[in-house]
């Protein structure tokens, strides 16, 4: 009996797994682009073009070579979308302190069209 349940909970946990990866390839609009990664879209709800973010390059800011509206992150490291150039805080052409984080596994919208980041570094 046991045996029979072990190997039936195996076989079920590497279905499920291997369903969640085609779920997460599948539903992403231009396939599995940044998975694992942070991908941005000139689009919302992930539609659109996708960019790619560097997540090698922590702590520079980097100008995104399109406005983006969305994104997915799938990422040991979270993101910092900012609404101006050179990521000044702000909401587009303010000065403040609006800045949108993205973590490192979650998805959306942005308030604003994001036009540079910075990767945060790990946690210590």
């Amino acid at each position: 009996m046991t045996t029979k349940f072990t190997r039936f909970a195996a076989v079920t946990g590497g279905v499920l797994a291997s369903g969640l990866l085609m779920l997460g390839a599948a539903g992403s609009p231009a396939g599995a682009a940044g998975l694992p990664g942070v991908t941005f879209y000139t689009g919302a709800n992930a539609t659109g073009s996708a960019v790619e973010a560097d997540l090698g390059k922590v702590g520079v800011c980097q100008e995104l070579t399109t406005p983006v509206r969305s994104f997915r992150a799938v990422a040991d490291r979270s993101v910092e979308v900012y609404f101006n150039a050179g990521c000044r805080p702000g909401a587009p052409g303010t000065n403040g302190d609006l800045v949108f984080v993205v973590g490192s596994l979650n998805s959306g919208d942005l308030p604003y069209p994001g036009v540079s980041y910075r990767v945060r570094p790990n946690a210590s």
